[in-house]
């Protein structure tokens, strides 16, 4: 239905390979990203996604489709049970999906957490850019725009450092890595 109704075009889905474990980045924009990405990747290739665990509070099918295809975390009050769930899912799994962003709202800051936890996983990062063509979200009931998905090329963490200083604080270096990163998103 999602490839009908938005048209879905995929380029660079050769760049998924079978046996290779990723963290799959991209911005979110909608509730929509979730599937698109899915069907864009394949249904051979499961994703775990990391969510927000306040979205388990709305609609009961939607509650059970997050505990089948996600992590939830408390995302306000992240604590160290948080960090070892998604320290176990992104061990365990072989594709975790993961908005850095961490809300659909615009202008706001990727957060470091892909950066953080894929290198601790020691995975490659899959940059995924989702290009819509029309409202998006999507205007009900009859205005779907045209989406088509760009999976770029796999790259490890270190790929992302650059020009850092000898005395740049982590923090900052952090930052800047995450600046790459969403870089790489958006040229997929």
């Amino acid at each position: 239905m999602l490839k009908l109704f938005f048209r879905l075009r995929v380029l660079g889905r050769e760049n998924v390979k079978r046996n290779r474990s990723y963290v799959i980045v991209a911005r979110h924009r909608s509730y929509w990203d979730i599937p698109v990405m899915a069907v864009a990747l394949g249904a051979r290739n499961r994703i775990q996604f990391i969510a927000r665990r306040g979205l388990m509070k709305g609609n009961p099918i939607f509650r059970l489709a997050i505990r089948a295809y996600s992590t939830a975390i408390d995302r306000d009050r992240f604590a160290k049970s948080d960090f070892r769930r998604m320290r176990e899912t992104f061990m365990q799994e072989r594709l975790i999906g993961l908005f850095p962003e961490g809300t659909t709202k615009e202008h706001v800051d990727a957060k470091t957490g892909a950066v953080r936890f894929a290198e601790m996983a020691k995975k490659e990062i899959l940059p995924v850019n989702i290009k819509p063509d029309g409202p998006y979200p999507p205007e009900y009931p009859f205005r779907y725009p045209k989406v088509t998905v760009s999976i770029g090329q796999p790259f490890r963490v270190a790929d992302l450092n650059g020009d850092e200083t000898a005395g740049e604080e982590r923090s900052e270096r952090r930052r800047r890595m995450n600046e790459r990163l969403m870089e790489r998103v958006d040229t997929a």
